[in-house]
């Protein structure tokens, strides 16, 4: 499976990441993406970025040395009612708002209360994917998750990091969400969730799973920038919904 996207992607603005945009966007041309997505923590991260960050984002050009490049967000969800720590205007002026839950960020608690915390983060009606969601941080009801995904047309990502230098333990769980996602329909993301720009446009262990579980193309979006484009376009449809 080719994947041209990498939508899952950080800089030395997160604090704990170690490349800039410009060398982000180097790597992923020298690995022949077509398209990559910045996304750094908000700015409930220690260390992470003041909103004001993602206001000034219209200062990176929208394409380098042939790469498209999307202007987003890895949300951190900061309270069981899944809120953000991104205020609703910044959001709606992002190309792409990744939510995930971070244990210096968001509270733990069962596993009904996570998956409840996670499934109100969907509803957010800027949200367009759930970050590393087999977190084993955070143990949450894998069918109700991806059913949710379903209903709300937010896709979940199986995160090349969590299954190679981070989040250990997150396998069993990630598989768990790739096979449901095969059964209900869900559409997919890869992400590296890179902090390194040589970590860029490594999906490896990511697509060893969808090939465990036969996942076809159709459903992981980052096999097209069209496909990409046709999940984020979705978005304006869904807030008229929402009013």
């Amino acid at each position: 499976m080719k994947i041209v996207a990498d939508l899952h992607i950080h800089t030395v603005a997160s604090g704990h990441a170690y490349s800039t945009i410009l060398e982000n966007v180097t790597v992923a041309a020298e690995k022949g993406l077509e398209m990559i997505a910045i996304t750094d923590h908000g700015p409930d991260m220690p260390g992470g970025p003041h909103a004001y960050h993602f206001g000034n984002l219209k200062a990176v050009p929208s394409e380098l040395f042939g790469v498209r490049i999307l202007k987003g967000v890895e949300a951190n969800v900061i309270d069981h009612e899944g809120n953000l720590d991104l205020a609703e205007d910044r959001l709606a002026s992002l190309e792409i708002v990744l939510a995930g839950l971070h244990t210096v960020c968001s509270p733990n608690g069962s596993v009904a209360e996570n998956t409840q915390m996670m499934v109100n983060a969907m509803k957010n009606p800027w949200v367009d994917a759930i970050v590393h969601p087999g977190n084993p941080e955070y143990l949450v009801d894998a069918e109700t998750i991806v059913k949710a995904a379903v209903e709300y047309d937010v896709a979940l990502e199986i995160n090349n990091s969590s299954l190679k230098v981070s989040r250990i333990g997150s396998k069993p769980y990630c598989e768990k969400i790739a096979a449901l996602s095969k059964q209900y329909g869900a559409k997919i993301i890869l992400g590296t969730d890179s902090h390194f720009a040589l970590a860029i446009g490594d999906f490896s262990q990511a697509i060893e799973i969808l090939e465990k579980y036969d996942i076809s193309s159709d459903l992981v979006i980052n096999t097209s920038v069209e496909s990409v484009l046709r999940h984020l376009n979705r978005r304006s449809n869904r807030k008229s919904s929402v009013n």
